[in-house]
């Protein structure tokens, strides 16, 4: 006779416990992100306050798009059968999942820095024609 085993996964547990934590922690930085953005896009956008809050919305829907998905992407675990299997396989996608969040984050941050120094670079070529007029 051929005894098959049950065996008990959390994997279950572990998918319940992931989305959560993940989902808040892209929500946290791009609010965080996002609302500390503001300043450098009304400068990227000359003072253009409509364009640059529309730009900044797209930003922050792009930012929820691509890290959700990459979350999602990274969600599958592999038979969990103790607790202490459950705590190591959450930390390790957790915090492989901050780590992508804080490179994204810096990324982000550079780009707006880009986008103020060129749009300063804009504003000198500009100030400097119009002297020389």
């Amino acid at each position: 006779m051929n005894a098959t085993a049950l065996t008990t996964t959390y994997n279950f547990q572990a998918y319940m416990i992931y989305l959560p934590i993940v989902i808040f922690l892209t929500v946290l930085v791009s609010q965080f992100l996002f609302k500390n953005s503001k300043a450098f896009m009304i400068d990227i956008f000359h003072q253009k306050e409509d364009i640059a809050m529309a730009t900044n919305s797209l930003f922050k829907i792009g930012f929820y798009l691509l890290n959700l998905g990459f979350a999602l992407c990274i969600i599958e675990f592999f038979q969990i059968e103790t607790i202490e299997r459950l705590v190591v396989a959450l930390s390790e996608k957790i915090g492989g999942f901050s780590i992508y969040l804080g490179v994204m984050m810096l990324l982000n941050l550079l780009l707006f820095l880009k986008g103020r120094k060129h749009a300063m670079n804009k504003d000198k070529i500009i100030k400097n024609e119009n002297t020389h007029i």
